[in-house]
């Protein structure tokens, strides 16, 4: 959801697609260079949604959808899943492996400028997530991940199992929920449980994420 209460999804599988939810119901985004998301190759994953309208998204890559629907791509070199702005909308964060890429956004949205803000020992990163100083968490096999404003590495929050996703929410926004995804053995059954961190930081709160 952007700061002005829009709601996006992604739709994932056959005829990937970015669909608007809320104020109104419509496919927001589902072609690129004239084709469709399929042919772009790779699984439509995170999304994230900005001031201006647009929605920027990973896909085997970055992507931005502005606020008419058209789709650009951004970035060289990048093994992408989730993605976060800053709090001010200046930056985008995206993990690539075992590190954090970072771009600076234009005015228009657009990004420049791609470079390696954090590097970390262990596995690659999946979803993330930012708190009312900056900081940012990434899930990973291992935890969470704990990122300073400033690019510095700061630590992890270990966890039993390995996450995909997370976002700050509850009262005041001082809690972490995160996804947990892992079997219980090989060719087990899949258990993707829902968990709850309670933090002494708190979520950034100009934004639902």
């Amino acid at each position: 959801m952007s700061k002005k209460g829009v709601l996006f999804l992604a739709s994932r599988g056959l005829n990937a697609k970015i669909l608007e939810l809320s104020p109104k119901r419509r496919v927001f985004a589902d072609k690129y260079a004239g084709d469709s998301f399929d042919c772009i190759g790779g699984v439509l994953n995170d999304v994230m949604a900005d001031a201006k309208g647009g929605v920027y998204f990973t896909m085997g890559g970055v992507f931005y959808a502005n606020a008419n629907g058209v789709v650009t791509q951004y970035g060289t070199g990048l093994r992408t899943n989730g993605l976060i702005l800053s709090r001010d909308e200046k930056t985008l964060y995206v993990t690539n492996g075992s590190s954090l890429a970072a771009f600076d956004v234009e005015p228009d949205g657009s990004l420049v400028n791609q470079r390696e803000f954090v590097k970390w020992e262990g596995g690659g990163g999946d979803g993330s997530a930012i708190d009312a100083t900056g900081r940012i968490y990434v899930t990973t096999n291992e935890g969470i991940r704990v990122i300073g404003p400033e690019g510095h590495y700061l630590g992890m929050i270990p966890t039993p199992h390995g996450l995909v996703t997370l976002s700050f929410g509850g009262p005041g926004k001082k809690t972490l929920y995160a996804a947990e995804f892992f079997r219980e053995e090989e060719g087990g059954s899949i258990h993707a449980p829902l968990i709850a961190l309670r933090m002494t930081a708190q979520g950034y709160m100009g934004r639902t994420e």
